[in-house]
């Protein structure tokens, strides 16, 4: 049996565990097309752990109805048991009202846990973000026509981007000679893809919900998920540029066999994520298909829906709240 003081956690975790399995069948629909669309579905995902619909029902809740609404209230009683399945029904513990109400140890014991969870987690990532500074700190700026700085490092790192709102591209000493103009031009074309849609902050995002629902499996399934399509949604992005294929696997394979990769998914790199399937992809010049038309107004339509419909519950159940709030102002100013 779910506490009480834990049931909003619990349907919070249960709204956002079904979301993600919507999403997951969503994705499967959309397994032929850009890899950049299934990664933007998986990260408005993994956002919704940060969104409680109880969030959205309670700005429905405040909005005052002119009249009742001609809908079965049956519907919006199936509703919000279906949003909200940990629910003690209200009088089946009854408590005196003149009882004070006692520490809970177990919810002490859990906060505890949550919060050691989160700092070694944030620890760990703060050392490894500290460890890649001092490389990019220790490096020497060179000029290269980019449009963001480029430092190269003594560090056996990959090349990758470092930092948000002011990127700056991490390169390894000597990887020029590694790599022939045209591998080269493939790889910073990867990377430069990173930049133009803030894969970095998207990342650094994910790291935030990682940290601090660190207990559920689900959540780092999807940064993985997110991780994967970010890349895949690159390789793309190199071969409609007009990379020729077998040279731009060459440079990825040259990079994983010399370098490291990046310890941090916010330091966006080249490698990881899957790399013989990526291979694959880049050898058989694999673009996904561009949504047609109906596919962009049914992904609409889901978006649209997953924001409304607790909305609706809220305003749903909003006059029956507002008439009981107006009966208990009428039933003190009676003994006023």
């Amino acid at each position: 049996m779910i506490p009480e003081s834990l049931s909003p956690i619990a349907n919070h975790l249960w709204q956002s565990t079904l979301f993600a399995g919507a999403a997951g069948l969503l994705t499967l629909a959309l397994r032929k097309n850009s890899a950049r669309i299934r990664h933007w579905v998986w990260v408005v995902t993994s956002l919704k752990f940060l969104a409680p619909f109880a969030l959205l029902i309670a700005v429905g809740n405040r909005v005052k109805w002119r009249t009742a609404p001609a809908i079965a209230p049956g519907v919006s009683v199936v509703m919000g048991q279906v949003a909200q399945p940990f629910v003690i029904a209200a009088g089946s513990v009854p408590l005196p009202a003149t009882v004070p109400e006692t520490p809970n140890p177990l919810m002490a014991f859990l906060f505890t846990v949550w919060a050691c969870g989160l700092a070694a987690i944030s620890i760990s990532w703060s050392i490894r973000w500290r460890c890649i500074y001092a490389n990019v700190r220790a490096g020497s700026p060179i000029q290269l026509d980019l449009p963001i700085q480029a430092v190269s490092s003594p560090s056996f790192l990959e090349p990758g981007i470092f930092g948000v709102f002011r990127p700056v591209l991490l390169l390894p000493d000597g990887i020029l000679d590694h790599l022939s103009p045209e591998q080269w031009k493939s790889v910073v074309a990867h990377e430069l893809c990173h930049v133009r849609h803030w894969d970095n902050l998207i990342a650094l995002i994910q790291m935030c919900i990682e940290s601090a629902f660190w207990f559920h499996p689900l959540v780092w399934w999807i940064g993985k998920q997110i991780f994967h399509e970010r890349e895949r949604a690159c390789d793309e992005d190199v071969l409609r540029l007009g990379n020729e294929p077998r040279t731009y696997a060459q440079g990825i394979l040259k990079v994983c066999e010399l370098y490291l990769e990046s310890p941090m998914a916010c330091v966006a790199g080249v490698s990881g994520s899957n790399l013989r399937k990526r291979m694959e992809e880049i050898m058989a010049n694999h673009i996904g298909v561009r949504l047609t038309f109906v596919r962009k107004v049914v992904l609409a339509t889901v978006a649209v829906a997953a924001v409304t419909m607790p909305i609706a519950v809220g305003m749903l159940h909003a006059p029956a709240a507002h008439a009981q709030s107006a009966g208990q102002r009428q039933i003190r100013g009676r003994f006023d």
